[in-house]
């Protein structure tokens, strides 16, 4: 199964349902939630938790439904609480839901494995996530990147992975940069700065970034041009849950100076899939009904908006969300299609994992052989082997 993904753009009969939900005012009297519904975030102060709280608002508000929202300083913190059901309902990020759902990296360990998530709704913003590099470098694409300084860092895989499927983009490895580690995020903008390297990840929103390119080497953003299709298959075989998108905020990007670049949701509202049905619909229609009462209580919160919805992404969506989403009329026979091959991909990892770790494997060969399990698994289905043993 190759996985293509839109840009979240409805159209048709979709739209005119979509335009007509957002005009009327939130019925959200007949929204049955229960007094108290909790989630786990991204940490204080991040952009997640931060939408959270307004979101939360919104409920108190309108329908009188308090949200408790757990901080998660990484993935696995998050999505710790939501699998032993202390939460409802998570707001995380590509780690917690895609890579989950693959069962690789943090989640490819004895104690995880795949994972069967699914989604209610995303935020889809106006930045990207991309490569910023050092305006004084002169690299502008991909290709100029060759022989640079690109920043790793130790212990974030999911960091590391996006530049891994960026450079794949032009045909590059990690061996055609000059890989140079650091402890963390943040440290690795402090490093261009301080020109120990010359390009790392972000979000266009980041506030690192602003601090770039507030600086004397200045910030460009490496392009992604939307018409190399070919490009973008590369890229999107080693992370599907990529889309293009044009950025008109972030650093050094306006509505006149936008961004031709990449992005993925985030946060993403996630639950697990036997979550109650009825308990993530109206989850679901709270989100999409009360969106006028939060879209500006946070930056980037705008992304919650339902005309920007990608209902062909990379992690199934949830039967409740599906029955909202049905009612609205925006979810299609397409859409349907998408999401139960997506529950079909999840239902091969879970065999393969059950049967790889039926042999008891060895500690020191546990991921290793896990990885050769799985890919021998999704090949045997004919479907994508995304992340290679």
């Amino acid at each position: 199964m190759t996985i293509k993904l839109g840009t979240g753009a409805l159209t048709g009969a979709a739209v005119l349902a979509v335009s007509a939900l957002v005009a009327l005012p939130a019925a959200a009297d007949d929204i049955e939630l229960p007094r108290t519904v909790s989630w786990t975030a991204y940490d204080t102060g991040s952009a997640g938790y931060n939408q959270a709280v307004g979101i939360g608002s919104a409920l108190r508000n309108v329908v009188g439904t308090e949200l408790r929202v757990l901080p998660g300083r990484n993935d696995i913190a998050r999505q710790v609480p939501l699998r032993q059901r202390r939460v409802d309902f998570s707001a995380t990020g590509i780690g917690a839901s895609y890579f989950s759902q693959e069962g690789v990296f943090e989640f490819g360990t004895a104690e995880w494995g795949p994972q069967d998530v699914r989604v209610l709704i995303a935020s889809n913003d106006d930045g990207n996530l991309g490569i910023g590099v050092a305006a004084d470098t002169g690299a502008r694409f991909v290709e100029d990147l060759r022989g640079k300084r690109v920043a790793w860092i130790v212990g974030s895989p999911a960091l590391n992975e996006n530049i891994t499927a960026m450079l794949a983009f032009a045909g590059m490895t990690w061996d055609d940069v000059e890989r140079v580690d650091f402890p963390g995020f943040g440290a690795s903008w402090e490093g261009i700065i301080n020109n120990q390297v010359d390009a790392a990840f972000a979000a266009t929103v980041s506030g690192p970034a602003y601090q770039l390119e507030a600086s004397p080497r200045g910030l460009t953003w490496i392009e992604f041009p939307h018409d190399q299709t070919e490009n973008w298959e590369r890229m999107q075989a080693l992370a599907p849950f990529y889309a293009p998108n044009m950025a008109t905020e972030g650093a050094g990007i306006t509505a006149e100076n936008p961004h031709e670049g990449a992005a993925y949701p985030y946060p993403v509202l996630i639950s697990y899939s036997d979550q109650e049905e009825e308990l993530v619909y109206n989850m679901t229609r709270a989100m999409v009904e009360l969106f006028p009462q939060y879209s500006d209580s946070a930056p980037g919160a705008t992304g919650w908006d339902l005309e920007r919805q990608n209902f062909e992404w990379a992690v199934p969506y949830h039967e409740g969300a599906i029955r909202y989403y049905t009612e609205i009329g925006v979810w299609s026979d397409a859409a349907q299609a998408h999401n139960d091959a997506l529950i079909e991909r999840q239902r091969v990892l879970r065999e393969a994992w059950d049967a790889f770790t039926a042999t008891d494997p060895a500690e020191d060969a546990f991921m290793q052989g896990w990885m050769e399990a799985r890919a021998a698994a999704l090949e045997a289905a004919g479907m994508d082997v995304v992340f290679q043993p």
